[in-house]
């Protein structure tokens, strides 16, 4: 380096030490806007600002895919699936979310593989992270609990004995659109499986498939939709908090 420039860049140095030296605490403070008071939950109870859809008292925040009438079984604070009522959604529709929700497979054990404790949990009714008792029990690991169906493994296999409840922490960022339908940018999701990591912001490549490759298609806000994959899996405690 020759002199002249090694000086340059010495001066340049002390000078910004010196701004930096004359500056005062108060210099970097910002006071508005302020973040909101959101009063956390306690125990099953949800946060101030969230969105219950669902904690034992009524379903009337849900509605049927088929059918007049919501016809999974409903007892206590629990809603579980029963074989061939189809799936559920939530009548609001959601964009961007922090998701709460638990869940619970049959204590009996019921079948092996894809066919024990099956359901899913479908963001915007498309994205599915999966629900399945993957408790000593094998299957592929795209399609095991907390798995981004058929996309992402999750990190670590976070499951409790059948019977047990467990939970979802979901962190939901929805996909943008242009007008003309093309893709700006992709759903990302965080899911943390009873208090653990399992998926780190991974990027959603599309719609969940069960034959084929994901894609994506246009779409607004969508529902938080419960699959109906015939095992008695049981839901409770969910809700929401808008992120959008």
């Amino acid at each position: 380096m020759k002199k002249s420039l090694c000086l340059c860049v010495l001066l340049g140095a002390g000078l910004l030490a010196n701004a930096q030296t004359k500056m005062k605490p108060e210099d970097t403070e910002v006071w508005k806007p302020e973040p909101k008071v959101v009063t956390p939950g306690k125990g099953m109870q949800a946060p101030s600002d969230a969105i219950v859809l669902f904690d034992g008292s009524n379903l009337s925040e849900w509605e049927p895919e088929k059918g007049k009438k919501i016809t999974w079984k409903h007892e206590g604070d629990a809603l579980t699936v029963v074989k061939g009522a189809g799936v559920i959604r939530s009548k609001r529709s959601f964009g961007d979310m922090q998701l709460h929700i638990e869940w619970r497979s049959p204590k009996k054990v019921v079948g092996t593989g894809q066919g024990r404790g099956n359901s899913g949990v479908f963001l915007q009714g498309i994205y599915e992270v999966q629900v399945l008792d993957s408790y000593q029990n094998k299957t592929y690991s795209n399609g095991q609990a907390a798995s981004v169906y058929k996309q992402h493994i999750p990190l670590a296999n976070a499951c409790l004995p059948p019977g047990e409840w467990q939970t979802y922490d979901i962190i939901y960022k929805a996909p943008r659109f242009k007008k003309d339908g093309s893709l700006v940018s992709p759903a990302y999701v965080t899911v943390i499986h009873n208090g653990i990591l399992v998926q780190n912001h991974v990027e959603i490549k599309g719609a969940t498939e069960y034959i084929g490759h994901p894609e994506y298609k246009a779409h607004g806000k969508g529902s938080l939709v419960l699959q109906d994959h015939g095992n008695p899996v049981s839901f409770r405690n969910i809700w929401v908090r808008e992120l959008d």
